[in-house]
């Protein structure tokens, strides 16, 4: 897989600190801590894929330029609040989240669940960046999102290919690999962005997971609109095997789109009351 863009690529002499949103700033700098530690992920996808070169061979590719993403995104925050460190945050980050790199066999079950599962990852991020550089004014960020969207679009059509592969070896079931789906989605709130938000923001107060995963999220949700979730239940649907051209597609639209805002007014609403 070949690098697409470059550091050296993005137009640094165009940052304008008039227009950076301080939302966008405070998202952006936990989205860098959380993609550069992709390097570590892979180790595990590796070992889950421990008879597959091919496929560790694409794990290690795809990990150096989400590495990238994480610099890029770093540098920008540096930029744009000089009073921040990445790697500072980065080690705190690094020190309290730890990525289960020993693991020998997936979380998910089995391979085709693992690949399933990216494809859920990169469906997330290529529609997130979209978001934000939809929702910025900022024109350092702004391309940097839209690139970085590009690539997590291009990295699920990767896992993708994989995916069919390992489905010819193991055979799971639509319902199967929908409930995977469902299941890696649900786990966007986990831990791992919560703490990445602390490790830029608190890291002198005790992390609090509600708390931190709502100061994220409350932020995160705010910049969709309902055509990033729609392309979103479109590349869903493509990993899972079900058909765009149906009602429960249309209907899964507005679903996505209704639980998306809902969510984003329960946020807001827990913000407002910790306030």
């Amino acid at each position: 897989m070949t690098q697409h863009w470059s550091l050296d690529d993005i137009p640094w002499d165009r940052f304008d600190a008039a227009k950076v949103n301080p939302d966008l700033l405070q998202v952006a700098k936990a989205a860098a801590l959380v993609e550069v530690r992709a390097d570590e992920y892979t180790q595990y996808l590796c070992n889950v894929f421990h008879d597959d070169p091919e496929f560790q061979q694409a794990s290690r590719e795809w990990a150096v330029e989400e590495v990238q993403h994480g610099h890029a995104l770093g540098r920008w925050a540096e930029r744009a609040d000089p009073s921040w460190s990445f790697d500072k945050s980065l080690a705190i980050f690094r020190a309290h989240h730890i990525i289960p790199t020993a693991a020998g066999a997936s979380v998910r079950g089995s391979r085709t669940g693992e690949l399933v599962a990216r494809c859920m990852v990169e469906t997330g991020t290529s529609s997130y960046y979209s978001a934000l550089g939809d929702s910025c004014d900022e024109p350092v960020l702004k391309e940097i999102c839209y690139k970085i969207s590009a690539d997590e679009h291009r990295h699920y059509k990767l896992f993708y290919l994989h995916l069919k592969r390992w489905l010819d070896r193991e055979q799971m079931g639509k319902l199967r690999r929908l409930k995977i789906a469902l299941s890696r989605i649900v786990e966007t709130e986990d831990d791992e962005l919560a703490y990445a938000y602390w490790a830029c923001h608190a890291p002198d107060q005790p992390y609090d997971r509600k708390k931190y995963a709502t100061a994220y999220l409350s932020r995160a949700y705010s910049f969709y609109r309902m055509r990033h979730m729609d392309r979103a239940v479109g590349m869903i649907f493509k990993a899972c095997g079900l058909s765009p051209q149906t009602r429960l597609f249309r209907v899964s639209q507005k679903i996505a789109w209704w639980l998306t805002e809902t969510r984003a007014r329960q946020l807001q609403k827990m913000v407002a009351k910790a306030a």
